[in-house]
């Protein structure tokens, strides 16, 4: 059963798992049963600056710090980063480990062909998904959701 057209948050959230299931099941079909596609982007920012604190790389990825802070947290568990005291006792630096270095040419592979994947499901849409997510976020920016609620209500 699909979700409900009108219930966009249920239904983005499906989207989401629909994609980043199968990027999931390709890591875990490649032996990394462990490895979140939401790792991807910080693993990418950390290989182009290298290390840096959390709330840098927040910003490199576009997440908010509590976004960042539970990714970190959880590739911390997952042995890819490791985190370093920053210049004062609240600042947490992030670097790479042997580890995620070692995953580097599956990441990439994997980024690549996701890529390639994404411009194939884009031809079959009637507008590119990334172009209409950027466009819905840039959107909520000018005008909240929730003051677009309230209009309503």
């Amino acid at each position: 059963m699909s979700p409900d057209r009108e219930a966009v948050g249920t239904l983005l959230r499906h989207v989401l798992e629909l994609l980043d299931g199968d990027v999931a099941t390709v890591y875990r079909d490649a032996g990394v049963p462990d490895y979140r596609p939401r790792f991807s982007p910080p693993v990418r920012a950390l290989v182009a600056a290298g290390p840096m604190p959390i709330r840098d790389l927040a910003a490199a990825v576009g997440v908010t710090h509590s976004a960042a802070s539970q990714t970190v947290a959880q590739m911390v568990r997952a042995g890819l980063v490791e985190l370093a005291p920053g210049d004062d006792a609240r600042q947490r630096i992030v670097a790479l480990t042997d580890r995620a270095r070692d995953l580097l040419p599956l990441v990439e592979a994997e980024w690549a062909a996701t890529a390639a994947a994404q411009r194939e499901l884009d031809a079959e849409l009637p507008a590119p998904l990334g172009d209409v997510l950027m466009a819905v976020a840039a959107a909520l920016r000018e005008r909240p959701f929730r003051d677009r609620i309230r209009a309503h209500s």
